[in-house]
């Protein structure tokens, strides 16, 4: 048994999926990872030939990492990829302490990163995942080789309007609230809504897409620690967003180290594209994509421009070589 095989903790043990697992796609393979009071699943996508940099894929809030299987293949030639289930989130149960802030979910992807010595890493994130990997970046800069990050989950003044319901969720009893008052909604009325919020054209989900989406929320619906999850995370990201100082999730933006690409969309109802270029700003080296018809989840939308541009990244920065003049693209 490796040392990232460890025996799982009680709490953990008791707290683990007892319905069917999220399946893989095809060339993918699932594992987990078992640690001192947490334990993390992950998805990985090997690389098509030996000697591959390793990269890291981090979803968003409610996400698993099922959201990042189009990319890692398309990647998979350039990268050897691991996507990983936050705590609470995916096949992975919740951590023993109970912690989903912003600082407890960068602590689990670094001792992911430090248990199986893959780092430095392409860390790939969105979302929640964008605010949870920018942490990581600033705070172990010897982790990370390029950092990506599609619509991530920084700051706002005037929030988006989407995004409410998340900052509601984070009230005591407004989530009992929400599910009873939701309790006749079928796990496809709810399916449909949130990939309504999420994609810039719905239109764009394949009935294969929404099957699969609909087959995961159902058995996500059926683990006692579900809306739990969901209220603990969502607290994180109002308290993430009240910090100031050198907690601030801005400031440690400015403390990255990695080439950054940012992808937004502005069609995103959960992320301004409008702060696009205040993150082109704050990440010191930084590049900007932005794709006028993608939503909150361009990377499921339009993988293969993504993929273009992360492999731009990649190569770039492998080469030694970091174009100034390319800083922004647009699709």
């Amino acid at each position: 048994m490796s040392s990232t095989e460890l025996p799982e903790t009680p709490a953990a043990a008791a707290l683990a999926p007892r319905v069917s697992p999220v399946g893989a796609a095809e060339g993918e393979e699932l594992r987990r990872v078992s640690l001192p009071g947490l334990t993390l699943a992950v998805r990985s996508r090997p690389g098509t030939r030996p000697g591959l940099d390793p990269a890291l894929y981090v979803h968003g809030f409610g996400g698993s990492s099922r959201n990042w299987s189009a990319l890692m293949a398309l990647l998979a030639d350039r990268v050897d990829g691991e996507a990983l289930d936050l705590p609470g989130f995916g096949d992975s149960p919740p951590p023993d302490d109970g912690a989903y802030t912003v600082t407890a979910q960068a602590r689990a992807v670094i001792r992911l990163l430090d248990s199986t010595g893959r780092g430095p890493v392409h860390l790939i994130a969105n979302s929640l995942g964008g605010a949870v990997c920018t942490r990581v970046a600033a705070v172990r800069p010897d982790l990370v080789r390029t950092l990506t990050l599609v619509s991530p989950a920084l700051p706002e003044i005037r929030v988006q309007r989407g995004a409410w319901p998340t900052a509601l969720i984070a009230v005591p009893g407004v989530a009992s609230l929400f599910a009873k008052m939701t309790r006749d909604w079928t796990a496809e009325d709810r399916t449909r809504s949130a990939l309504a919020l999420s994609y810039g054209d719905p239109a764009r989900i394949t009935p294969e897409g929404l099957e699969s989406a609909v087959r995961e929320l159902e058995r996500r619906l059926q683990l006692p620690y579900f809306w739990d999850a969901m209220v603990r995370s969502a607290r994180g990201i109002v308290d993430a967003y009240t910090l100031g100082g050198q907690h601030g999730l801005w400031r440690q933006a400015e403390r990255v180290l990695a080439p950054t690409l940012l992808v937004y969309g502005t069609r995103d109802r959960l992320v301004s594209y409008r702060m696009a270029r205040r993150a082109a700003a704050a990440y010191r080296d930084s590049r900007l994509l932005t794709l006028p018809d993608a939503g909150h989840v361009a990377m499921m939308e339009y993988p293969d421009t993504v993929a273009r541009a992360v492999r731009e990244l990649i190569d770039d920065t492998s080469g030694g070589r970091h174009r100034g003049d390319d800083r922004e693209n647009r699709s």
